[in-house]
C-alpha cells in the first residue's frame, strides 16, 4: 500500500470522513497470474515476476486499495509446508498441500514450526526483502503481517472432514492441535512484523471458522484469534472469512479485530447489525458470478444493491464479498469503481 492509503485505512477504522469512498481488493495468487498471463509456477518461482504483477495491478487501479499488498505467498501451501506437508503444483491451478497428520495420535508429536527455517518461509522473507527497495521506489510498502488461520490451517494438515469430526469427538486433541497452530501463527506475525518494521496491520485468513457453531466457536475460535490478533499492536486487524460468517460477526470484537470482510451471501446491513458500527466492513457483491462471469452493468446493479442495504457508510471499503476470484477484467473492476464513485 502507498503511505496516503495506509493513512487513510487508519483513519477510516478510526471511523473519520476520508473524503471518498474507498475501493478495495484481496488480491493474491488465485487472480494475479491468470490476469497478468503466466502461469502459477512463474508466479511463484520469479521475484522478479511477482514485483512486476503486483506493480502493474497498483499502477492500472491507482485509487484500488489492493490488500494486503505485495502479499508474498505461495498459495495453500504456504503454512502447511512449515509443518513438512508435501507440495503439489500446477501450471494453470493452486498447488495442493498433502495431510501430514494421518491419526489423531500425530498430533501430540506434531512440533511447533520455526519460522525463521522451516517450510517455505525464509523464501517469502527474502523475496520481500529483495523486492522492498524497488516497492518502496515505486511508493509502495509492506503494511500488513499475514498468516491463514489455525482452523484452516488445522483442516490442510489434518483434513477437512477429520479435522471437524476431531472437534466433536476428540476434543481434547483437537485444542492441542488449535494452540500449537495458534503458536505458530503469532510466531509468524510476529517474525513478519521484525523483519520489516514498517508492518502495523495484521490479515488472517479463515473459513473453516464459518463451519463450527457457537459453543465450537467459544471454546476455540474465540481464544485463538483473541492471541493472534494481539500478536503485536497493529492498526489494522483484518479477518477474512467468507464461509458462513454469522457467528462470526458477532464475536469480531472479542477477537479483537476491527476489519472483517464476508461472504456476499450475507446481506451488508445483517452483518453490520451483528459486527456493530466500530468495525469496517469489507465486502460485498459476489465475487466469481459477479465480479468475474458478471459484465459491467451487473457489477454496477451489484454494487448499487449492496448499498441499498445499509443508511451509514461510514467504515465501509467496497469491494467483494471474499478474495479476488480467477477471470476479474480490468473492465469489470473499472465498472465496480464506477459504481462507487457515481452511483451510492
Amino acid at each position: 500500500m502507498t503511505l496516503r492509503q495506509w493513512n487513510d485505512l487508519v483513519r477510516l477504522i478510526e471511523g473519520q470522513d476520508i473524503g471518498y469512498r474507498p475501493t478495495g481488493f484481496i488480491i493474491d495468487s488465485p487472480w494475479i497470474p491468470g490476469w497478468y498471463g503466466i502461469s502459477n509456477i512463474r508466479y511463484y518461482a520469479s521475484s522478479d515476476v511477482w514485483l512486476k504483477a503486483n506493480l502493474k495491478a497498483c499502477n492500472l487501479f491507482p485509487d484500488v486499495w489492493f490488500l494486503p499488498g505485495f502479499w508474498s505467498e505461495f498459495g495453500m501451501c504456504t503454512e502447511p509446508s512449515a509443518y513438512g506437508a508435501r507440495m503439489k503444483w500446477m501450471e494453470q491451478s493452486l498447488p495442493h498441500a498433502e495431510k501430514v497428520i494421518k491419526n489423531i495420535e500425530d498430533i501430540s508429536n506434531l512440533p511447533v514450526p520455526d519460522v525463521k527455517t522451516d517450510g517455505l518461509l525464509p523464501f517469502m522473507i527474502d523475496r520481500l526483502k529483495e523486492c522492498e527497495p524497488a516497492m518502496n521506489s515505486e511508493g509502495h510498502h509492506v503494511k500488513f503481517a499475514i498468516s491463514r488461520g489455525p482452523l484452516n490451517i488445522a483442516s490442510f494438515l489434518m483434513g477437512t472432514t477429520e479435522f471437524m469430526m476431531s472437534l466433536a469427538m476428540n476434543p481434547a486433541e483437537a485444542k492441542i492441535l488449535i494452540d500449537n497452530i495458534t503458536d505458530f501463527v503469532c510466531n509468524w506475525l510476529k517474525y513478519q512484523k521484525e523483519c520489516f518494521p514498517s508492518i502495523e496491520g495484521i490479515l488472517v485468513l479463515d473459513d473453516l471458522m464459518g463451519f463450527i457453531g457457537d459453543y465450537e466457536f467459544n471454546e476455540y475460535a474465540i481464544p485463538a484469534f483473541r492471541r493472534i490478533f494481539s500478536s503485536f499492536d497493529a492498526k489494522a486487524r483484518f479477518l477474512h472469512n467468507d464461509a458462513q460468517g454469522l457467528i462470526t460477526a458477532k464475536y469480531l470484537t472479542d477477537m479483537n479485530i476491527n476489519m472483517f470482510n464476508f461472504s456476499f451471501e450475507h446481506s451488508m446491513g445483517e452483518i453490520r447489525s451483528l459486527a456493530g458500527p466500530g468495525v469496517v466492513l469489507v465486502g460485498n457483491i459476489p465475487p466469481r458470478d459477479v465480479m468475474a462471469a458478471g459484465t459491467p452493468q451487473q457489477i454496477k446493479d451489484a454494487v448499487k444493491k449492496a448499498a441499498s442495504e445499509i443508511n451509514d457508510y461510514s467504515r465501509i471499503l467496497w469491494s467483494v464479498g471474499g478474495g479476488m476470484p480467477p477471470g476479474v477484467k480490468n473492465e469489470n473492476i473499472t465498472a465496480f469503481i464506477e459504481a462507487v464513485n457515481d452511483e451510492i
